[in-house]
C-alpha cells in the first residue's frame, strides 16, 4: 500500500509533536525515513528518470562553473526556496557578502520543515539566482559566488 501526500504529512505532524525523534516506515515500492530535523523520502521513479538524491545522499553543495570562473552553490533538495528566516528579515546573504563554507545562505521549506542550506565553500556572493518565494528543483542553482 502506498502512502499518499497527506498520510506523510500526518506522519510528520505526529513526529513533530511527540518525543520520537526518529521513525522508518517501509512498505513494496515506498521508504519513509524521519529524524527530527532531517526528511528522507525514496519512491521508485515513474518513468526511465534518474533518481534524484535523498537528502542523506548529500550532493556536493557547489561546483566551480569552468567559463567564468564563478562557484555555483545548488539546491540540495526540492522545495521553497527563503532569502531570509521570516518576513521582513534581512537575507542570509547578499550580493557582494563574504561566505565561508559553514554560513547559511538560504531556507528550503520541505512539507513544512524548513532546511537551512550553507554555502559549502568560502567565497563572495555574485549573483541570488531564484527569486524569494520561488520553488526550486533539486541541483538547481541558487548562488553564484567567486571563490576565495
Amino acid at each position: 500500500m502506498a502512502l499518499s501526500d497527506e498520510d506523510v504529512r500526518e506522519i510528520l505532524r505526529i513526529i513533530d509533536e511527540s518525543t520520537l525523534t526518529e521513525l522508518q516506515i517501509e512498505t513494496e515500492d515506498f521508504s519513509l525515513h524521519v529524524r527530527k530535523g532531517e526528511l528522507r523520502v525514496d519512491a521508485p521513479a515513474p518513468t526511465a528518470r534518474p533518481r534524484r538524491p535523498a537528502i542523506d545522499d548529500k550532493p556536493a553543495p557547489s561546483e566551480p562553473a569552468p567559463a567564468d570562473g564563478l562557484a555555483t552553490i545548488t539546491a540540495p533538495m526540492l522545495g521553497t526556496f527563503y532569502r531570509a528566516e521570516a518576513p521582513g528579515k534581512p537575507p542570509f546573504v547578499d550580493v557582494g557578502q563574504r561566505v565561508e563554507p559553514d554560513t547559511i545562505v538560504c531556507i528550503i521549506e520541505v512539507m513544512k520543515m524548513m532546511n537551512s542550506v550553507t554555502a559549502g565553500v568560502s567565497g563572495t556572493i555574485a549573483e541570488v539566482v531564484p527569486q524569494n518565494a520561488e520553488l526550486v528543483e533539486y541541483g538547481q542553482p541558487l548562488f553564484r559566488l567567486e571563490p576565495a
